[in-house]
């Protein structure tokens, strides 16, 4: 199997454009296109130099070589609104052993399936590469951990992963790919518990109803429909650390417009690589409280940020850099059946953000500090920092015995 590799992407940026932007600024673009992008800033970063980048989730574990045996100090390292998922960490280590066995309405033991379902904290790790191809969703059951760090694991090509009612869940480290509907199946979720599915959506990471979700340094690609869903409820949410790439409806937080229940969420969105040859929906927003903080936007077809129903949109720190295509400089979308007159009121700010090649922020609503307090969850490192900070978004190439 040849490892999925990240790879940074600045091919939108025309360079005589940042030109007369301020030193700073210029020198984030530098350092990115000289180094190699994110695995020559990693080697700068990791193996060369300082292992601690300002990432405080990356500083929290990356620097212990004793990684793989610590694995579950992971659970204490988040932040954002998704703090509080602990997975697994209360419970026993799962290796996954077999990659080739899926049976959805009678999960063997060794695959992932049969891991995921049961009724006890489990911390699930993998014991060599593998792909695995679902044949139909993936339905966790609560308390659970998915950590590929050591090896090179894919979901891809199939079925996906849905976090439907349930809560404490970790996804770390495993690249999703290919993700395609699938359904009118019988699929277990619990060991003594198993039903008729209707055909799913095909997303990558499908939240429905979920609490207590973290989802971390993951790289995603080419999904059917979004590479991360959060609906019906779904709230303390933390999104952070990964590669999203190749794919057009990135992420939807909020089900409908007429679907209140999604007034409580919440979802932090931070330290993530938006990449090469995305659309739209990075996130797409309703109702809620959303935290948009030290992200990293290389471009987009449509917009970036978008939203209805009055959802709260805090921007700080991130770097937006705008496709040459004059149409799309614009960050937000905004929908609404009565346009300004309505959207005017919403609370979207920019603070701190990094406008570069024409991007701009359409700001509305309130700008003091207090209207956001329900959509803040951290404190923003500076968008300067930023080729620090996220120079490893997306799945890791740990080596066990050395510091990730």
């Amino acid at each position: 199997m040849t490892p999925f590799t990240n790879h940074f992407s600045l091919r939108n940026v025309n360079l005589v454009t940042l030109l007369p932007i301020d030193s700073l600024v210029f020198l984030f673009c530098i350092l990115y296109m000289s180094s190699g992008g994110r695995e020559g800033l990693t080697r700068q970063l990791g193996d060369e130099g300082p292992c601690r980048t300002g990432n405080p989730i990356d500083d929290c574990w990356r620097c212990d070589p004793d990684w793989d045996t610590n694995r579950k100090v992971l659970a204490d390292c988040g932040i954002g609104f998704g703090r509080n998922a602990i997975g697994g960490r209360d419970g026993e280590f799962y290796a996954v052993t077999d990659s080739d066995n899926d049976d959805p309405a009678n999960p063997i033991p060794g695959t992932l399936r049969h891991a995921v379902i049961q009724d006890v904290p489990l911390w699930i790790v993998f014991d060599h590469d593998m792909v695995i191809n679902l044949k139909e969703e993936l339905i966790m059951n609560s308390y659970k951990t998915i950590d590929g760090r050591g090896f090179d694991v894919q979901i891809g090509n199939g079925a996906c992963i849905t976090i439907q009612n349930v809560s404490n869940i970790i996804i770390h480290g495993i690249y999703i790919h290919g993700c395609v509907p699938t359904g009118n199946a019988i699929v277990r979720d619990r060991p003594d518990h198993y039903g008729k599915r209707g055909i799913s959506d095909g997303d990558g990471i499908s939240i429905f109803g979920g609490t207590d979700v973290w989802i971390d340094h993951c790289t995603l690609a080419d999904c059917h429909d979004g590479l991360i869903d959060a609906v019906y409820g779904s709230t303390l949410i933390t999104i952070s650390n990964n590669y999203m790439l190749d794919h057009n409806e990135v992420m939807l937080m909020g089900h409908s417009d007429d679907f209140l229940v999604d007034k409580k969420m919440q979802v932090t969105i931070a330290f993530n690589y938006f990449g090469e040859g995305l659309v739209q929906r990075m996130p797409r927003c309703r109702h809620g409280y959303f935290h948009i903080v030290n992200n990293v936007y290389t471009g987009w077809e449509m917009y970036a940020i978008g939203g209805s129903a009055n959802p709260t949109i805090n921007s700080q720190g991130n770097v937006f850099i705008a496709g040459d295509d004059n149409s799309t400089k614009e960050v937000t979308k905004r929908e609404s059946p009565v346009g300004y007159k309505e959207w005017k009121n919403w609370n979207w700010r920019s603070d701190g953000d990094l406008m570069l090649n024409g991007a701009y922020f359409k700001a509305s609503g309130q700008e003091a500090p207090a209207s956001y307090s329900k959509a803040s969850s951290m404190v923003a490192r500076p968008a300067s920092l930023l080729t620090a900070i996220t120079a490893s978004a997306g799945v890791l190439n740990c080596q066990i015995g050395q510091a990730c």
